[in-house]
């Protein structure tokens, strides 16, 4: 057997043997080996699970190769270094794309899948200007959040989507698009083989290779019980850095990433805190390559085109105090964006400024 049939096989055992798996990896076990060992430990009155796995292993690389779906097993020179360090790495990866993408500088960008119009232009905003100084972005292709940081990262960069379904069975659907955009420079990654539908316990679970393959794990605006705080929690016992950004207090949808921050996690406003944080010099573009496209101005989205807006309600949508706002709001008055009018109220007058998207729901 191949060392890629036999990883693939470790890949189709339950989750919770994985550790194992890499367990006997780490201390030199050949993957055969490492296979032979666990099926002997907890399958031994199963003697035809080794047969089986064998078979449902060539299944899926011959289905990869049918579909131009690159395997990268642990043994890969190719696999993710930053991956490697977790407790219990995937015993093989399955990529559309790039795969170069995924051993790039990284940060990870997530959040609600009901995102807020300022949710959803704080994450565009955030991945076009990291995107920009060439850090890849790294979600989960979910509505939302997720779907809007990898837009914004398609502006100026690269973005990796990590999937909690085969790489060729995408979730959500009407994704499909998207992800054939992020195929081109970045990758759509996934530790399920190929034809695996998407299946709810796959998601916390996949959430581990998001913050595992990023330096950082950026979240934007999540509730008390939202999907987000799992990948932060896994972020801290990576030991990766965890930053939130900062939300409305009333509405109650940015609680859990309000705890985060009140546990020490450090304050996001835009990119330059992030590499700060991370003590990043990210490179400039190469040149020829794609410059970014006017990000999405997260003021921009608190406001409507023709429906003027007080201060208060401003501050109140955006999460920004009046101090902090007001100079953003001259800052765009100035550029013919935004216009003040009676009552000091603004309202907002150049939509181009989404950079042509005004689409800002769940995609």
């Amino acid at each position: 057997m191949t060392d890629l049939q036999n990883l693939v096989a470790l890949s189709l055992l339950p989750s919770w043997s994985w550790l194992h798996a890499a367990e006997h990896l780490r201390a030199g076990d050949t993957a055969g080996a490492a296979l032979q060992r666990l099926l002997i430990e907890h399958w031994r009155d199963q003697p035809d699970k080794a047969a089986t796995l064998q078979t449902r292993a060539v299944a899926a690389i011959r289905r990869a190769e049918e579909h131009g779906i690159a395997a990268v097993p642990w043994s890969d020179a190719r696999y993710p270094a930053a991956l490697t360090t977790i407790v219990d790495p995937p015993p093989v990866l399955w990529v559309r794309g790039v795969v170069d993408a995924l051993s790039a500088h990284a940060v990870a960008i997530v959040g609600s899948r009901a995102g807020t119009p300022y949710a959803l232009a704080v994450a565009e905003r955030l991945a076009a200007d990291l995107a920009a100084r060439g850090v890849v972005i790294v979600s989960g292709l979910a509505r939302g959040v997720d779907s809007a940081a990898h837009r914004g990262a398609l502006t100026g960069g690269a973005t990796v989507a990590v999937l909690g379904s085969g790489v060729d069975v995408l979730y959500p659907p009407e994704h499909a698009p998207l992800a054939r955009e992020i195929e081109k420079e970045g990758a759509v990654i996934s530790e399920l083989v190929p034809g695996t539908p998407p299946q709810q316990w796959f998601f916390p679970l996949r959430n581990r290779i998001i913050s595992g393959l990023s330096r950082a794990v950026v979240v934007i605006e999540a509730g008390e019980k939202s999907g987000s705080l799992i990948t932060a929690r896994c972020a801290l016992e990576q030991g990766r850095d965890v930053l939130a950004v900062p939300g409305n207090v009333l509405s109650g949808r940015n609680r859990g990433a309000h705890a985060l921050l009140r546990d020490g996690a450090k304050i996001v406003e835009s990119a330059d805190d992030i590499l700060e944080e991370l003590q990043m010099c990210a490179p400039a573009r190469p040149p020829g390559t794609r410059s970014a496209a006017p990000p999405v101005d997260p003021i921009l989205a608190c406001l409507t085109p023709g429906e003027p807006s007080d201060l208060d309600a401003l501050a109140e949508r955006s999460g920004l105090s009046p101090s902090r706002l007001l100079p953003r709001l001259f800052e765009l008055e100035l550029q013919g964006s935004v216009a003040r009018v009676g009552g000091g109220r603004f309202v907002r007058v150049d939509s181009s400024c989404y950079g042509g998207n005004t689409d800002l729901g769940e995609g």
